[in-house]
């Protein structure tokens, strides 16, 4: 299965890239005629077996935005530049992950990898979740596409994403992880092409 996984990311990946390679251009003169600053956002990330790696993701907030708040963004957080609202809304900030997915450090289908920081919150039962190949997109990440909105309601949002949200993200990947397949994988891919269309 690891096998077909890997193949399949591979033969939906590149061909994808070079298709979407005028877009990602057009996307990247956007966010710097924007403000002029860097074009995409390198963040270090948990990914298999514990080991860190930096992700790629075109930025969609202001120019050391990681020094001016939490790590978390809630809704209308004001260090989300103007190009960066749609780019996340549309989840388009997070096309530049296709490299990572090239390099074999993520999967097109898969939890999405944790800061350093959220992961020492995990238990020992939730570190399961590190047994995997982080992904672009999952399971969870469809149940919680208007997270940022969901933490903007909240008196503390930190502490509600790492009480509430966090644990529910890892059980649904670890239901995902039981059952995991190509066929799976295109479900999801599917699922969440549909979620943001709509």
């Amino acid at each position: 299965m690891k096998i077909g996984k890997r193949l399949f990311d591979l033969v939906c990946t590149i061909p994808g890239l070079i298709i979407l390679a005028p877009a990602l251009l057009m996307i990247a003169l956007l966010i710097w005629l924007d403000d002029r600053g860097p074009i995409f956002y390198r963040q270090e990330r948990i990914g298999k077996g514990g080991r860190p790696f930096r992700i790629w993701k075109f930025r969609s907030i202001i120019i050391n935005a990681d020094k001016k708040g939490k790590l978390i963004t809630v809704g209308g957080d004001p260090r989300i530049s103007r190009i960066g609202f749609w780019l996340r809304k549309l989840k388009l900030d997070e096309f530049p992950q296709l490299f990572n997915v090239i390099t074999g450090e993520m999967s097109l289908v898969g939890p999405r990898p944790e800061v350093p920081y959220y992961v020492d919150f995990y238990t020992q039962d939730q570190r399961r979740v590190l047994e995997l190949i982080p992904g672009i997109t999952d399971n969870a990440s469809i149940k919680y596409r208007h997270e940022n909105d969901l933490l903007a309601y909240s008196l503390d949002p930190e502490r509600t994403y790492i009480n509430e949200i966090m644990p529910e993200k890892i059980r649904l990947n670890m239901e995902y992880a039981s059952r995991a397949n190509v066929w799976q994988d295109i479900l999801v891919i599917l699922n969440t092409l549909l979620k943001i269309f709509r």
